[in-house]
């Protein structure tokens, strides 16, 4: 069935325009796979005549047969003054080899004058000249018309002028850009609605996100006659970004109704997000709507309870059609529902009536206002709950410990020296490192593999330190966040001294813990 709404991707050019991002060509191919294979309906690969990378990528592209998506070189119209049969930019578009080429041209009037210092007969011809040219050679011609709704607010007829020059020269779809990110929802439903009033062609919308409005001006376009969509994952994108598909693609299906990319596909929502996030070397944002791990997580003890009753009552969405999960927060605006919910997620049966429950409801308020804190950091947790539940006893102690630092005119060394019991059993073990938690983190888990040779397997991937005021702001304490992995999963702990190497231990020793509770 043909969609409703069509999308299309230009993560790799224009998300890769945002800061920080830097695609390599393998990159773009895994990434264009991957989209493929999603389902979207346009994958904008780059733009071949503005660096080798580009070029490169298309050649690599041919190779590879995209099932779902059809593949699309960027440009612009030819320059002015050159025959667009003359244009190097423009031949680079047709040798690409993309069955649909997209180009931008200009539809306000203050860059006619001012950026491409033309005359307004002459931008006319430069669009209809291209868009023919690439007609002509068997493209399907996608017309980008650059700030059509300031351009629009500025000049009417002739921003109307432009569109109709695309259209006329045979653009399959003319998309309406909100290139500055700066307009208000209902100037793009206004501006739209006339556009499909008087154009015969297919619409579409490309929206920025400089006034936060990105996903909203996109849907406001979708319901006023536009059919195609351009975005990019997470939003990726110059400045503030693009508007984000991974917001509205679900919006589009779960709110507005209208099919766009298969529906077995919005289960992998954010697999996809989390793996383009993954290949741009940038850390998840877990607050994006959707696909962040906060999208769904619930902390205040009201919330929790209603959710635990009827999810629906604080859940727009049902988070697995989307590939996320519900999550619980614990903190001292924890109720007795958010640890019973914790509890069973941890893999703990815990019921309301349970004794114990308020015993561990009341420590976690203890050790918060003592300066820790849960939300990311399950692994201690899950242990507080075992060993009230009177599950879990310390499978070692620390008898001593020592952290020692050395230097001379070469290096620094920084030396730890751990004593460890296990049951009748003493391990005694020296390790140095690049800084004193990491030797502390070698002796220790050097100690402990000699009786637990699966923690071998466990490493430490992540390591926050904030310092934490007391409530009379005279006395200091430091909180240790760790992220440790046995390369199947991940789990976080965390410890509070007002010494950073014994906050330090803390986490360590109920990160090892945490990696023997589990199967």
């Amino acid at each position: 069935m043909k969609p409703q709404v069509e999308i299309y991707d230009t993560t790799l050019r224009d998300g890769s325009q945002g800061e920080g991002i830097n695609f390599s060509v393998a990159d773009k191919i895994r990434i264009a796979e991957k989209l493929d294979a999603f389902g979207v309906h346009y994958i904008e690969g780059g733009w071949p005549g503005s660096n080798p990378k580009d070029i490169e990528f298309f050649a690599q592209a041919k190779k590879r047969k995209f099932k779902n998506a059809k593949l699309a070189a960027f440009g612009s119209t030819r320059r002015k003054g050159v025959p667009v049969e003359q244009d190097d930019q423009v031949r680079l578009l047709i040798e690409a080899g993309t069955p649909v080429v997209t180009i931008y041209g200009k539809t306000s009037m203050l860059h006619v004058k001012e950026v491409l210092r033309c005359t307004p007969e002459e931008n006319l011809a430069m669009i209809g000249d291209t868009v023919k040219f690439l007609k002509d050679n068997g493209k399907f011609v996608v017309y980008d018309a650059e700030h059509s709704f300031d351009g629009y607010k500025l000049d009417a007829d002739y921003a109307l002028a432009t569109w109709q020059a695309a259209e006329k020269a045979g653009a399959d779809f003319v998309v309406l850009c909100d290139t500055n990110g700066g307009c208000l929802p209902n100037e793009i439903a206004e501006i739209t609605k006339v556009a499909a009033g008087k154009l015969n062609c297919k619409i579409g919308i490309h929206t920025h996100d400089d006034a936060g409005l990105g996903v909203a001006n996109a849907l406001a376009a979708l319901q006023n006659g536009a059919v195609h969509v351009q975005g990019t994952i997470n939003g990726y994108g110059e400045r503030t970004g693009n508007c984000n598909l991974t917001s509205v693609i679900p919006l589009v299906h779960f709110k507005l109704k209208k099919s766009c990319v298969p529906e077995k596909s919005l289960a992998k929502l954010k697999e996809l997000s989390l793996f383009v996030g993954e290949v741009a070397n940038l850390r998840h944002n877990p607050r994006l709507p959707w696909v962040g791990s906060a999208a769904f997580a619930h902390k205040g003890g009201t919330h929790v309870n209603a959710v635990q009753k009827l999810a629906a009552s604080y859940e727009h969405i049902n988070p697995e059609l989307v590939g996320n999960q519900r999550t619980v927060l614990i903190s001292d605006m924890s109720g007795r529902s958010n640890i019973v919910m914790k509890a069973h997620e941890l893999g703990f049966k815990l019921a309301n009536d349970k004794p114990e429950l308020k015993t561990i409801l009341n420590r976690v308020k203890e050790l918060e206002n003592d300066g820790y804190e849960f939300e990311a950091a399950e692994g201690s947790l899950a242990l507080l709950i075992a060993k009230t539940l009177k599950r879990r006893e310390s499978p070692f102690t620390i008898e001593t410990y020592h952290v020692s630092m050395r230097k001379d005119a070469k290096e620094s060394i920084c030396e730890a020296t751990v004593k460890v019991r296990v049951g009748e059993t003493v391990h005694h073990e020296v390790a140095d490192g690049d800084g004193p938690v990491n030797a502390l983190d070698g002796a220790l888990r050097n100690a402990l593999a000699k009786s637990f040779p699966k923690l071998k397997n466990v490493t430490l991937t992540d390591y926050k330190v904030r310092i934490l005021d007391s409530a009379t702001g005279t006395n200091a304490k430091t909180r240790v966040l760790i992220q440790s992995s046995d390369g199947k999963r991940e789990w976080g702990t965390v410890g509070v001294s007002g010494n950073i190497i014994e906050a330090s231990l803390q986490a360590l020793v109920d990160s090892m813990e945490y990696a023997l509770l589990k199967k």
